[in-house]
């Protein structure tokens, strides 16, 4: 009898695109994008660690560095604490840290800063992409999706583009994943990379993102698993366990 996952995995990979050809069989670069340091950590450690234990090259692409936006001036020692943290999450996971030039909780969707995103992401020529579901609660969340959506758009659907999830029930709602990967062997490194963020109640949120891990894995068939929804115009289906 085939699994719930198999079935799902299997209409996931009908449904994408076949005009480009699969990246299987070389190294390829990953991108990441999070509205804030910690945000891709905990929506896709797992996967990253996967990614780069098989040779392959990570960005955490950070829309802001964190620092305290809702004040009318940004202060500049939480940016340094919190850059600080991700370049230490980065180490973790071995993967590199880059940032947008936005500020916390004051994002920025017009056509300049589309046009200066979608020059990030050309510069880096990315295989894949992956960002934040378009709805989630934080509004830099929403920002960072639709500016890397846009850019995909942009530079003619040529990667792979994918959405994650962060504190699924309580940032990210209405998230029905088509598409697992099986994080149980990289799990304490995921906890790690996430915990490198002290400023940020760790204790807290990862406790959350640690239940959806499982439940994912439910879901899978997994010990524990990260859920994503790719687009169903992806060129190819770029995932680890893909490649």
């Amino acid at each position: 009898m085939i699994s719930r996952r198999k079935l799902i995995e299997s209409t996931a990979l009908l449904a994408a695109g076949s005009g480009a050809a699969k990246p299987s069989g070389r190294k390829i670069k990953v991108i990441v994008a999070g509205g804030h340091p910690g945000d891709p950590e905990y929506g896709c450690g797992g996967t990253v660690a996967r990614y780069t234990e098989l040779g392959h090259q990570v960005i955490l692409l950070y829309l802001n560095r964190g620092d305290s936006g809702y004040l009318e001036k940004p202060v500049e020692d939480s940016s340094a604490v919190r850059v600080a943290e991700a370049g230490k999450a980065c180490e973790i996971l071995k993967a590199t840290p880059a940032f947008a030039g936005q500020f916390n909780s004051r994002a920025v969707v017009d056509t300049a800063h589309y046009s200066a995103f979608q020059k990030i992401i050309e510069s880096e020529k990315p295989d894949v992409v992956f960002t934040q579901w378009p709805i989630d609660g934080h509004r830099d969340h929403r920002a960072i999706s639709t500016l890397a959506y846009d850019a995909w758009l942009g530079m003619g659907k040529r990667f792979a583009f994918y959405y994650y999830e962060v504190s699924n029930g309580e940032d990210t709602l209405m998230f029905s994943p088509t598409r697992y990967v099986d994080i149980s062997a990289v799990e304490p490194k995921k906890r790690a990379a996430c915990y490198a963020h002290a400023s940020q109640t760790p204790d807290r949120y990862y406790a959350l993102q640690s239940q959806v891990a499982k439940f994912r894995g439910v879901e899978s068939g997994y010990a524990q698993a990260e859920a994503y929804i790719p687009h169903v115009q992806n060129p190819y289906q770029a995932l680890p366990q893909d490649l």
